[in-house]
C-alpha cells in the first residue's frame, strides 16, 4: 500500500471498520465468525493486515480514533476488539455539513 497521510489511513480504517471480515478461519456458514468475530469488531492485526500497515502503528490510529470516540475497544478475554461508533461518527459528519 502506498504510503497516505495520517489522516486518509484513519479515513481508511473507518470505513474498514463499516463492514469488517472475519479472517478465514474464522468464518462460519454465512461468511461471519462463528464467534461471533463480525459483530465483535475487528483486532488491531487485522487493522494492520488489511492496511498493510505495521501493528503498532494500526494501533496507534485506532488509539486515537477511541480517544475522539469515533470508535469503541472492547476488550474480550485477552484481545481488544474495535467498532465504529455509528452515533459519533454521524455527530462529527453533521459538524461539518454546517461548517464547524
Amino acid at each position: 500500500m502506498p504510503r497516505t497521510p495520517a489522516g486518509r489511513t484513519r479515513l481508511v480504517i473507518l470505513e474498514l471498520l463499516k463492514d469488517p471480515a472475519p479472517p478465514p478461519w474464522r468464518r462460519g456458514p454465512r461468511g461471519r465468525g462463528a464467534d461471533g468475530t463480525g459483530e465483535r469488531g475487528v483486532t488491531a492485526r487485522s487493522v494492520a493486515a488489511g492496511l498493510g500497515i505495521p501493528l503498532r502503528l494500526a494501533e496507534r490510529h485506532l488509539a486515537l480514533l477511541t480517544d475522539l470516540g469515533l470508535v469503541r475497544a472492547r476488550r474480550v478475554g485477552r484481545r481488544t476488539y474495535y467498532r465504529r461508533e455509528e452515533f459519533r461518527i454521524a455527530e462529527v459528519a453533521r459538524l461539518f455539513e454546517k461548517g464547524w
